[in-house]
C-alpha cells in the first residue's frame, strides 16, 4: 500500500509553526521596543513641548502597521499551520477505517478543519436500501493526488474520510502493461 503520510510530516508541520511563531514575537519585541522607548521619551518631554505630537503620531503609525501585519500574518499563516497540525495529530491518534471501492471522479477543492483538500469520490453500497452511494474521501492539497482513473478499484485507509494510505487493486485501462 502507498502511504501518503510518514513521521517526518508532523516533524516538519511543527518546524514550520515554530518558525511562523519566531517570525512574530521577531516582529512584536522590535514593536515593543519601539513602543516603550517612544512612551519613554514622551513621558520625559516637558508639559505641553510640541515634540509630543510627533511622538504620538509616530506610535500610531507603528500600531496600525503592526496590527496590519499581526491579524493577516497570525489569520492565515499561523491558523491554517496549526489546523494542518492538528490533522496530523489526529491522524496518529484517531480510529482507521479500511474499505474497497471503485473510485468515481474527482471533485472539486474544499477545506475541511482548516486544511485544502481534494475530494475523491467512490461508489459504496447503500446499507439500508438497494443501490449505491458517493462516498467522498479527502486527499491533502498538500500531497500529490493518486493516480485513479474511473472504474479503478482502490483499496484505502482513511481515518474520518481522510486518505491515508491507499492500494489500486484494477486499473480501468484497456492496456494494462502500462503499468508494469
Amino acid at each position: 500500500m502507498t502511504k501518503l503520510y510518514s513521521d517526518r510530516d508532523l516533524l516538519n508541520a511543527h518546524a514550520q509553526k515554530r518558525r511562523i511563531l519566531v517570525v512574530f514575537f521577531a516582529v512584536f519585541a522590535v514593536y515593543f521596543c519601539a513602543l516603550a522607548g517612544l512612551t519613554t521619551y514622551y513621558v520625559m518631554l516637558p508639559y505641553a513641548d510640541p515634540n509630543g505630537t510627533w511622538v504620538i503620531a509616530v506610535t500610531g503609525v507603528i500600531t496600525a502597521i503592526f496590527l496590519a501585519f499581526a491579524f493577516p500574518y497570525l489569520g492565515i499563516s499561523y491558523k491554517r499551520c496549526k489546523a494542518y497540525c492538528k490533522m496530523l495529530r489526529y491522524i496518529s491518534l484517531g480510529l482507521k477505517e479500511g474499505a474497497v471501492a471503485p473510485f468515481e471522479e474527482v471533485d472539486d477543492w474544499t477545506t475541511r478543519d482548516g486544511v485544502d483538500v481534494n475530494v475523491a469520490d467512490f461508489s459504496v453500497p447503500n446499507v439500508k436500501r438497494d443501490g449505491t452511494m458517493t462516498r467522498q474521501v479527502y486527499v491533502d492539497g498538500e500531497k500529490d493526488f493518486p493516480p485513479f482513473e474511473a472504474g479503478m478499484t482502490v483499496r484505502m485507509v482513511t481515518q474520518g474520510n481522510l486518505l491515508l494510505e491507499y492500494e489500486i487493486l484494477e486499473n480501468h485501462s484497456e492496456d494494462k502493461g502500462d503499468n508494469e
